[in-house]
């Protein structure tokens, strides 16, 4: 079965830091590009940071860039997010994704985590 199950959110201060984790099986991990998505309470979904297969390159969002470092450790069929300095913006509830691309980028396939809160707030 797959399954992309995260842990490490919950309350913290603003300037707090957190680790969120995102574990993957019943899947060809090392296949996937992983990405950090988040939605706040009426808003919609949006991309956080996303890292290549082999975890050689990342993108952020500009809202994140400088604070938030996504990384994957294929060995453990883990990916991360690690927040520092947070704010109460980025409260949201935080969603794992992974996605396969064809060659040619002709098919795309996707699974997604339950998503997990992450609240900022003093």
């Amino acid at each position: 079965q797959v399954q992309l199950v995260e842990s490490g959110g919950g309350l913290v201060q603003p300037g707090g830091s957190l680790r969120l984790s995102c574990a993957a099986s019943g899947f060809s991990f090392i296949n996937y590009a992983m990405s950090w998505y988040r939605q706040a309470p009426g808003k919609e979904r949006e991309l956080v940071a996303n890292i290549t297969i082999v975890g050689d390159s990342a993108n952020y969002a500009d809202s994140v860039k400088g604070r938030f470092t996504i990384s994957r450790d294929n060995a453990k069929n883990t990916m991360y997010l690690e927040m520092n300095n947070l704010k109460p913006e980025d409260t949201a509830v935080y969603y794992c994704n992974a996605r396969y691309t064809s060659t040619w980028g002709s098919h795309v396939h996707e699974y997604w985590a339950q998503g997990i809160q992450v609240t900022v707030s003093s």
